[in-house]
This record gives structure tokens, C-alpha cells and sequence, in this order.
């Protein structure tokens, strides 16, 4: 029996997981007991009750939430009854599944992957001449769009930069079509403004060739970013507009530990998990059966300078959020590895996002979208992005884990050479020796540091060589021009409307 089963395990360990997918052979990092756990969905739930969470009066959402016997008053606090979130984590859908633009390559948002993309919505890049932070524009937009393409551990690329001089309703469509030009990698996006997303849902439903067939192969994850507890018009008009058109959905907010929630780890994470109900609450009664789930990040201002980002208390507070969103059994998205503090990409930044990309081996968090991110997520570096593909191959390569059989000890092998043997011409050997290794590009066994005939170059160095290579790479297919041209009537109807038209 014993021997069977060694055979049977050994089987089903012949062939490394699927890219991105969590070893069961490592686990997580858990901060937090599980009692710890219990307790916090246990408060979040009772807040939600008891002190409510805003919804704007005035939306649909009013009659959802009072037909399914929420206490809504007239200023627009919300008391939603235990039952009826537990109900709506009930019925959520656990994962989604995103494909590319041409509906063949798809990727799945779940609780056992971790999914990489650059991001999201800076406002500024650093000059290729001057190298100093200025506004982004469009073709900032294209040019890294293109860039995330070509880099093989990104799995969807988001709305990294944002086209600040034509902020508007017509800039906020423009950047998913920007997107979509030059990348046929699955999308991410955000808006501010509802009728944006209309606009893209419409885009998004000819690329498909109709409604059902956008619903059957979702081509985004759209973004909603309320304030902490609290859901404007322009948020909840959104879930409940993606929900029902079959669009995946991710509610985040961002609170601030020590000034819109709790400066402690426990409050800020469970207060943030009450912005996450509510939003899957509302998702639910307007589709039930959605991918709408909660997704905030948890941040804290650093009492000394009135700063964000304690790294101690973020990487804590991240973990222990992913804990609490696996426990309930929904993906935890937004993981806040690649990106950084730092004003520009220097030594500080290297060791931050080193140090972020590195925890997501215990974090597994379903996606990981900073990629790139400097200066508190106001500006996005280049080269931090393709150093944290780098840093994403490491990881996905430690997640494939360890498999443990007797061919892979090499107990015969041992055992026929004795102790004087010597492994290095030896067929295992052959066969085993790059199966675990990572290969990367800039760093670790393929750049010793002495003893060799590679040029005397520093990281920064070797990642300007290959940025510069691939910024010449040429770029993806060419986007369908009858797809296309419906994409820029539909745009061509937003120019110079504001939201209130």
C-alpha cells in the first residue's frame, strides 16, 4: 500500500504547476489566529449593522437595499443586517475569468493565483531626457502598454499612467482604447465618472460581437474606489452597471490609518473590510451570482511626518487582509507589492520594491497592479516595472515549489556513487539542473560578481540596456481596424461632454 501510494503522489507530481498557481507545498503567511480572524469579520459584520455604512441617496441602490430589509435613512446611512451580508458573501462568485482581446488566452482571478500588472492611474513619469517627473500624457500610455506586452510575467495590463492633459470623460475612454491598441494582454480599468464606463462597455461588447459573447468572455476588471464606508453616486452606479453587464468588479477603498480609519492594524483592517461588504452587498442585489468582490488596500499616515506608507504596518496589514479575504474564500486583489516611497528610481526604490515583490511569496494575493508605482503611486517608473517582472518570475518559480520522490531525491543515484561520488556528468543532473532555477535577467547566478567576462555594470546599468532594447521591440498585432473605428465613433460622442450632460 505504502508503495502504491509513493507512485501515485509521484504521478501527479511530474509536471511543475501552471504559471502563477500556489504551490500547496508552500503556504501563506497567517498573522493572525484564526479566532483573530472570526473576530474581525465578526466586528466588520456588526458595524455594517449597527453604525452603517453612506450610500448617497438618490441612486437605485436606495430601493435594492431597502427591499432587501436595510435600514435606509434619508441623509443616506445604510444599517445592513447581518443576514443579509452574510447572504451576499454567500452567493458571490469566488473567481472570474478575464481573456484577451482576441477571446482565446484567458487568465482566472482566484484565491490559488497571483496575478501580475503594471499600475495604476499615476499622474507623472520620469522625462527620458531630463529624467525628472513630469505629467504623463497618451503616448506614455502606449509606450508602456507596449512595454507590459512584451514582458513575459505580466498577465493584464491596467490603466498605469493616466492621460492627464485631457482629463475628462473623453480621456477616460480614451485610455481603455489607448490600452487595447497596444496590448492584447486581458485589461484592468477605472474611471471616475459612470457614463465612462458605459462607453467602454459598449466598445468592449462590439469587440466581442454582442452582449452575451462580452458576458460568456469578460475582456476587463473594472475598478470602483469609494471613500472609506461611504459609496457617491458615481461608485455605486458603476456596480451596479458592470455587475450587470457581466463585467468582474473590484470595490476598493484606500483607508488611512490614523485619519479616515483607525491607526491600529486590527481597526484599519477591519474597517476597510466594511467598505468591502457593503459593496459586495450591493453588487449582489443588483446581479446576483456576480464577481463583485471587496478589494481595499490598508495604508497608515506615519504620526511623525504625516506621510503614507509605513512599510511595517502596510506589509502586515496587507497579509493580514489576504488572510481574511481567503478565509471568506474571495480573491484578495490589489496585493501592494511593486511599488514604492521612493521620489525616482534609485537604491531606495530598488530595496522597497524588492522587499514588497518578495513578501507577495506569503501575502497570495490574487493580483498584484503597482507595478511600477513610485512617489506614493504618483509617478511610474519604467524601469521599476521591468525590474518587478523580474522579481515576478522569481516568484512564480518559488510558488511551482519542491517535489519530493525518490527520483527527485536521487536515492538510487546516491546510493550506486556512495559517498565519494561526484553528480556533475550524471543524466539526473542533466535532466533536473535549470528545472528549479530562475532565470532572470538582471541579477542572482547570472551576473556573478567576480570571475567573469561581462561588463562591470551595476543593476541600474543592465536594466537601462534592456529597457532601451525593448522600447525598439516591435509592438503587438495590430488592432482590428472595423474594431477600432467603432471604438473612435464611440469616443467621438464624448468629446466635450461633462458628467452632468
Amino acid at each position: 500500500m505504502r508503495r502504491g501510494r509513493r507512485r501515485s503522489l509521484e504521478a501527479n507530481q511530474t509536471a511543475p504547476p501552471p504559471t502563477g498557481l500556489h504551490s500547496v507545498g508552500t503556504q501563506p503567511y497567517l498573522p493572525l489566529s484564526p479566532q483573530d480572524v472570526e473576530l474581525i469579520i465578526d466586528t466588520a459584520f456588526e458595524l455594517v449593522a449597527t453604525s452603517g455604512v453612506i450610500f448617497e441617496p438618490g441612486s437605485e441602490a436606495d430601493a435594492l437595499l431597502s427591499a432587501a430589509g436595510c435600514t435606509v435613512h434619508s441623509d443616506g446611512l445604510v444599517l445592513i443586517p447581518e443576514a443579509v451580508s452574510r447572504r451576499a458573501l454567500q452567493t458571490v462568485a469566488k473567481s472570474a475569468t478575464l481573456w484577451d482581446r482576441d477571446g482565446k488566452g484567458a487568465i482566472t482571478i482566484d484565491t490559488d493565483h497571483t496575478r501580475f500588472m503594471p499600475g495604476m492611474t499615476c499622474i507623472g513619469v520620469y522625462d527620458e531626457t531630463t529624467g525628472e517627473p513630469r505629467v504623463s500624457t497618451r503616448e506614455d500610455l502606449a509606450r508602456i502598454t507596449r512595454l507590459a506586452d512584451g514582458l513575459p510575467n505580466i498577465d493584464a495590463v491596467c490603466t498605469m499612467v493616466k492621460n492627464v492633459p485631457d482629463s475628462t470623460l473623453h480621456g477616460e475612454v480614451d485610455e481603455f482604447i489607448c490600452m487595447m491598441e497596444n496590448t492584447t494582454k486581458p485589461l484592468e480599468w477605472l474611471c471616475e465618472y459612470p457614463v465612462s464606463l458605459d462607453g467602454v462597455i459598449e466598445i468592449a461588447t462590439h469587440l466581442r460581437g454582442g452582449a452575451e459573447a462580452l458576458r460568456e468572455k469578460p475582456y476587463f476588471l473594472h475598478l470602483v474606489t469609494p471613500l472609506p464606508v461611504n459609496l457617491a453616486h458615481i461608485h455605486i452606479e458603476q456596480i451596479i452597471t458592470a455587475v450587470r453587464a457581466g463585467i468582474p468588479v473590484g470595490v476598493g477603498t484606500l483607508p488611512i490609518g490614523g485619519a479616515s480609519s483607525p491607526i491600529t492594524l486590527a481597526g484599519c483592517v477591519t474597517h476597510a473590510l466594511m467598505t468591502d461588504i457593503a459593496a459586495m452587498v450591493l453588487g449582489q442585489l443588483a446581479a446576483e451570482g456576480s464577481f463583485c468582490v471587496g478589494c481595499s488596500d490598508v495604508y497608515f499616515m506615519e504620526p511623525a511626518t504625516g506621510a503614507i506608507g509605513s512599510f511595517s504596518q502596510t506589509s502586515m496589514a496587507d497579509m493580514a487582509i489576504c488572510q481574511v479575504r481567503r478565509h471568506l474564500g474571495i480573491p484578495p486583489l490589489t496585493g501592494t507589492g511593486g511599488c514604492s516611497v521612493a521620489r525616482r528610481f534609485n537604491q531606495d526604490a530598488v530595496w522597497e520594491l524588492s522587499s514588497n515583490m518578495m513578501q507577495m511569496f506569503y501575502n497570495r494575493p490574487a493580483t498584484c497592479d503597482y507595478l511600477g508605482s513610485l512617489d506614493q503611486g504618483l509617478t511610474f517608473s519604467d524601469h521599476a516595472l521591468i525590474l518587478c517582472d523580474d522579481l515576478a518570475g522569481l516568484l512564480k518559480k518559488m510558488w511551482e515549489g519542491l517535489r519530493v520522490s525518490p527520483e527527485q531525491i536521487g536515492t538510487d543515484l546516491i546510493r550506486d556513487l556512495g559517498p565519494r561520488g561526484q553528480f556533475l556528468a550524471e543524466v539526473h543532473t542533466v535532466e533536473n539542473c535549470r528545472t528549479q532555477i530562475w532565470d532572470s535577467r538582471y541579477l542572482g547566478a547570472n551576473f556573478p560578481l567576480s570571475n567573469n567576462d561581462l561588463p562591470d555594470q551595476d543593476l541600474i546599468q543592465r536594466l537601462e540596456l534592456d529597457l532601451q532594447s525593448r522600447l525598439q521591440q516591435p509592438p503587438p498585432p495590430a488592432l482590428d481596424p472595423g474594431i477600432l473605428r467603432h471604438a473612435q465613433d464611440v469616443l467621438a460622442r464624448y468629446a466635450g461632454l461633462t458628467p452632468d450632460d
